[in-house]
């Protein structure tokens, strides 16, 4: 496979433990770039993680791994001091993806009681006419659900939300910080350090709980949708400095971050059904987008928000 990019070229992707930002990681260095990864993960979780970044050095790039607080502006610096002396006088960041999942998914307020649904109704319905007893039906529902049977959906039992405590203002902040306004720090600093390239990119990561509300999940729709408007006013701002910046909004994606999600089987199984192509967004899809950008061609696109969704966002009914 030919390269594309010199190894003086850069990717920082902050969140490349997992999911889009792996992905991504893997495709880069594929293709030749070099990489800065930036997470943060327990040192249980290094046996998972460590295989996957001997992988990428096998690809003979240039490697920097950071497992650090990505949100402390002092860990920033000197996760940057470092990079900067990896650069030296030839090497630039051509690409900076802001991939962190952490924020919380807390209800509003608790659920109110609600009289039978038509779930419970076709369930009961259901085991009268099979003459199965309606507990052991619902168990057998739920576990074929779980495996994969999306037909299911509307007879599996609704999700289940935490009901310990529910979202505050201080969990918007840091949510919003996390996932959508610490983007604005990195791209600051390393512009203020003159690590970009010329043409550089800057990425974020949204998707489509920016638009649509889903239970639980309101904090870090509001970072999304801060992330994009940061993005549409780099997108103006920083053009006279050769950056490019863009949102990517992927699809329903099998990552540890839909798993968090309450009530993510009911989102995977929606996605599966809307989907023109009848399966959900893989992280490789969405890493190969975020190559094409990062691409001479992709020049000329700025401050938009790119659906990677293979129609997702489109299709409105069930196949």
């Amino acid at each position: 496979m030919s390269s594309g990019f010199s190894g003086d070229a850069w990717a920082v992707i902050l969140g490349a433990s997992s999911g889009f930002g792996l992905a991504t990681a893997h495709k880069l260095a594929e293709h030749g770039m070099s990489l800065c990864l930036v997470h943060r993960d327990r040192r249980s979780a290094m046996a998972r993680i460590e295989p996957e970044f001997e992988k990428l050095r096998g690809r003979g790039v240039s490697l920097l791994t950071f497992n650090v607080d990505a949100l402390a502006a002092p860990k920033r610096e000197r996760v940057l001091d470092d990079l900067a002396a990896k650069l030296g006088e030839e090497g630039r960041v051509r690409m900076l993806l802001h991939s962190i999942a952490f924020g919380h998914l807390k209800l509003i307020a608790a659920e109110k009681a609600e009289p039978p649904r038509a779930r419970d109704e076709a369930r009961a319905l259901l085991s009268r006419a099979v003459g199965v007893d309606a507990e052991r039906l619902r168990a057998a529902i739920d576990e074929l659900f779980a495996g994969g049977a999306d037909a299911l959906q509307s007879l599996a039992s609704a999700p289940v939300y935490p009901s310990r405590s529910y979202i505050d203002e201080d969990d918007l902040s840091r949510t919003i910080h996390a996932m959508g306004t610490s983007l604005l720090g990195w791209t600051q600093s390393l512009l203020r350090r003159g690590l970009f390239a010329e043409d550089a990119r800057v990425l974020g990561l949204s998707s489509e709980g920016n638009e649509v509300a889903w239970k639980g999940y309101s904090a870090v729709a509001a970072a999304k949708v801060a992330l994009e408007s940061i993005a549409r006013s780099m997108a103006v701002e920083l053009a006279p400095y050769g950056i490019r910046s863009n949102v990517v909004q992927a699809g329903i994606a099998e990552t540890p971050a839909l798993e968090a999600i309450p009530g993510s089987d009911h989102l995977k199984a929606q996605a599966r059904g809307r989907n023109p192509f009848g399966r959900l967004t893989t992280p490789r899809d969405v890493a190969n987008a975020i190559y094409l950008l990062c691409t001479d061609d992709a020049a000329w696109i700025n401050g938009e928000v790119i659906r990677v969704d293979g129609g997702e966002h489109v299709s409105g009914a069930i196949r």
